[in-house]
């Protein structure tokens, strides 16, 4: 049975342990320790990644990940109501934090109950929320797992993903002349103004259902009174549609092209890069299927959507080892409002005991 009062006491011991993206080896013991103590040989790859293997063939991969978005360091969880909350200056951490907890309270509550279950893998990943750098880097020779489920939604474990994007992510950087913007601007090249142009040209925004452009970052200048020689900025560009995504490329590349013809005297220089790669499972496939039984077990109704994010579930994905994301019961992540209802807390953690029990 799984203990509402441990899991949510796991839960705020584990998001005050700081572990911003690169800095996870604090939470990467902790986790480790308690997974030894649940009976798991436990490894960490080269990368630092946490995994944990049990005997039995033909196991299930149950994964999240330990690295949080700052500002996250000094998290005070606090009860409000049914929900766990933060004191506002921090997220609460509950991205993946709230995966992990509920995770380890089912293997736990499977423990104590006896029950006959099936045989788990259990990954935790680095750098997740900086490009998914610790599935990327996951070594595989150590995975035996070909199926799974990632613990990364939003929401209640209900709320499950069946397709998300592939993501092109672009640098810029522009090379003017420098000139006194007083008395001879006229020798300057500004590179701010040729970024501004190149940005107007872009699309922003959610273009259609399957796809979402965005220009994030800018910069460039030195001082107010220079004709600005360097600026730089970054986007992304993301789709589930293959065709809306090769078609986004090549008018990103059209306008470096224009800006160019425009400018020949300015230097334009891009870097475009794929950070992760799509997926999509249909409605009927089994593994779609096997969690809408064990959600039906429970209780619950699966929500089966698709997503504009990238996970941990893109990699392994593509890795060999099929997985579907679920809501791990956090709400508001990568905010300061950022709560965890605890009654979706314990929901993940039943629905997850409920996988080792019946089986995907």
């Amino acid at each position: 049975m799984i203990h509402r009062d441990r899991l949510v006491q796991a839960f705020c011991d584990l998001v005050r342990i700081d572990s911003p993206s690169g800095e996870e080896e604090a939470v990467a013991q902790e986790l480790s320790r308690r997974l030894s103590a649940l009976g798991f040989t436990v490894q960490r790859d080269a990368h630092g990644n946490v995994i944990a293997s049990e005997a039995g063939d033909d196991p299930l991969l149950l994964s999240a990940h330990m690295d949080t978005v700052e500002p996250g360091r000094g998290v005070k969880p606090r009860m409000e109501g049914d929900r766990i909350v933060t004191d506002g200056a921090t997220v609460l951490g509950g991205d993946c934090k709230a995966g992990i907890a509920a995770i380890l309270e089912a293997l736990e509550s499977a423990r104590e109950d006896r029950a006959r279950r099936t045989p788990v893998q259990v990954v935790f990943t680095r750098g997740e929320e900086i490009g998914l750098v610790g599935a990327k880097n996951l070594d595989m020779s150590l995975i035996r797992a070909n199926r799974g489920v990632v613990f990364d939604g939003n929401g209640p474990p209900s709320k499950v993903t069946i397709a998300s994007p592939s993501y092109i992510g672009f640098d810029v950087e522009i090379k003017g002349r420098a000139a006194h913007a007083g008395a001879e601007p006229e020798k300057g090249i500004s590179a701010i103004r040729i970024a501004a142009e190149i940005v107007a040209a872009l699309p922003q925004g959610r273009l259609d259902p399957e796809t979402t452009f965005n220009t994030g970052l800018i910069s460039g200048g030195s001082v107010r009174n220079a004709v600005p020689e360097r600026a730089a900025f970054s986007g992304e560009f993301r789709s589930r549609n293959a065709a809306t995504l090769e078609s986004l490329r090549r008018q990103v590349l059209d306008a470096f092209q224009e800006a160019r013809r425009r400018h020949p005297q300015a230097t334009v220089s891009e870097r475009l890069y794929s950070d992760f790669e799509g997926y999509s499972l249909s409605k009927d496939h089994p593994m779609v299927q096997g969690l809408v039984k064990v959600l039906a077990t429970l209780g619950m109704e699966a929500e089966l959507t698709p997503s504009g994010g990238g996970t941990d579930g893109n990699i392994l994905n593509r890795k060999g080892v099929q997985c579907v994301v679920v809501g791990m019961s956090t709400q508001e992540m990568h905010t300061t409002r950022e709560f965890v209802p605890i009654p979706d807390l314990v929901a993940t953690a039943r629905f997850c005991q409920a996988l080792l029990v019946h089986g995907l």
